[in-house]
């Protein structure tokens, strides 16, 4: 039988009156009655209105789950933009890292007069600093036809620019909520993070004005973008926005005259969020002349394919890859993202965690470059604020090869978190962390939602 919330306050209201008068109500008091609830978090791999699926029919415990993921305030116009090119999108999640990547990447190519990716790789962080500023493609690319110095701004990059390693120095979060199956917008809350200060000052090459409206043999035109998105896998959940932000770049590129010239071409391909498949699509994308990789979705995935990448001599520019072992990678100067690194989400989830007043709490990450690397930067924010070994208990799980794999098995996990008592259990992955949830349910672990 089902007891509502009010329901079950009323009897304990009644309980307690009849203990101060008579000692009872103590042994005899159901467990359920008491235990402490527990509360879910999670990050930018499932705070997503597409995750709820993937617990099929038990879609309802993620009923009051909160999290936090990179994101600024969308202008409803870019929204709408967005939608012309994929109606059903529903979620708006690294769509404008997406949008950004491939407008820079086009920025870059025009300012350098060529679709070397060399070429294109110096004048990247240039791009997002100093110069004139410029807010539209059409605005932009125009200033860089002249040669002119360009600051672009625009859907995720509003305040600084890129840093030296070419990332963004500075970001916005989005705290998420829940609601049901849904995440409520009304309730989000937005946090900017970040160090305007640490944006590069180094200038770029100097820009080469594009002669005439006709291509220059030299150039190499046209620009080849390779995609290298989660069309499936463990983070396939989270491809419509970035495609959708992707194809909307590349629209109004080429509605703008494009590149050098001629328009610019995308040659689809996905990381399966399976280094395998990764690896397939980028020496494939090598074999057909590809200038600038845009992915790869998940960071593990970026690592593995990096050094094939550089090998090759192209660019690979993730709209999604938040990992801080990224920010020192080998990458002879070809990695840049628009997503910022977890250092700073971080910061932002271990506030959202610490407002709720939590007792103890279970961090659980799957085991990768990402899960890993933001499971130690929030045990440290939690640390600092006071929680200390005995209140934080850190566990991981192996993603599994691809998505079609068996469910992982966190039956022990999800006892262990039981028996620990936390009452805050943060769960970083993508689709696949649903299981977590379904076995700290099964393990009648008193999850906030199930007594709603």
């Amino acid at each position: 039988m089902h007891m509502s919330r009010g329901s079950r306050t009323a009897i304990l209201a009644v309980c307690a009156t009849v203990l101060l008068a008579t000692s009872a109500c103590g042994d005899d008091q159901p467990e359920e009655a008491t235990a402490q609830q527990v509360r879910l978090y999670g990050t930018d791999g499932n705070m997503l209105n597409s995750y709820p699926d993937e617990l099929e029919d038990r879609a309802g415990l993620v009923d009051g789950m909160k999290g936090t993921t990179p994101l600024t305030p969308l202008p409803e116009d870019f929204k709408n933009r967005l939608r012309s090119v994929d109606p059903r999108l529903s979620d708006y999640l690294y769509a404008a890292e997406a949008y950004d990547a491939v407008v820079i990447s086009a920025l870059a190519a025009q300012l350098a007069g060529t679709t070397d990716s060399a070429a294109i790789a110096k004048q990247i962080v240039g791009v997002t600093n100093g110069g004139t500023r410029c807010a539209t493609v059409n605005q932009c690319l125009r200033l860089a036809r002249e040669g002119t110095d360009i600051e672009y701004r625009s859907a995720s990059i509003t305040r600084a620019g890129f840093t030296d390693a070419g990332e963004p120095a500075t970001a916005s979060y989005a705290t998420l909520h829940f609601d049901g199956q849904q995440l409520n917008e009304a309730k989000m809350e937005f946090v900017g993070a970040g160090d305007d200060n640490a944006a590069s000052t180094k200038k770029p090459p100097a820009g080469r004005p594009q002669s005439g409206t006709f291509t220059d043999p030299e150039s190499g035109a046209p620009l080849v973008l390779g995609g290298l998105l989660p069309k499936t896998g463990d983070l396939a959940l989270a491809n419509p926005p970035m495609a959708a932000g992707a194809a909307l770049a590349i629209k109004e590129i080429n509605a703008a005259g494009g590149v050098l010239g001629e328009d610019v071409v995308w040659i689809d391909g996905d990381d399966g969020t399976n280094p395998t498949v990764a690896k397939a699509t980028v020496a494939s994308h090598i074999e057909a002349g590809v200038h600038v990789i845009i992915g790869a979705g998940g960071s593990g995935i970026s690592t593995a394919v990096l050094p094939d990448v550089v090998k090759a001599g192209i660019v690979l520019f993730s709209p999604s890859n938040t990992a801080a072992s990224l920010t020192t990678a080998d990458d002879k100067g070809l990695y840049f993202r628009t997503a910022p690194p977890d250092g700073l989400q971080g910061r932002a989830l271990a506030d959202v965690i610490l407002r709720d007043g939590p007792q103890k709490i279970a961090i659980v990450a799957r085991q990768d470059s990402y899960g890993e690397g933001l499971q130690d930067i929030v045990r440290g924010e939690l640390e600092r604020a006071g929680f200390g070994g005995d209140k934080v208990k850190l566990l991981g799980y192996e993603p599994g090869e691809d998505a079609e794999a068996a469910p992982i098995n966190f039956s022990d996990g999800a006892k262990q978190i039981k028996d620990f008592g936390a009452d805050a259990v943060l769960i970083i992955g993508f689709g696949e962390s649903a299981a977590v949830i379904r076995a700290l349910a099964d393990a009648e672990v008193p999850l906030a939602a199930l007594a709603r």
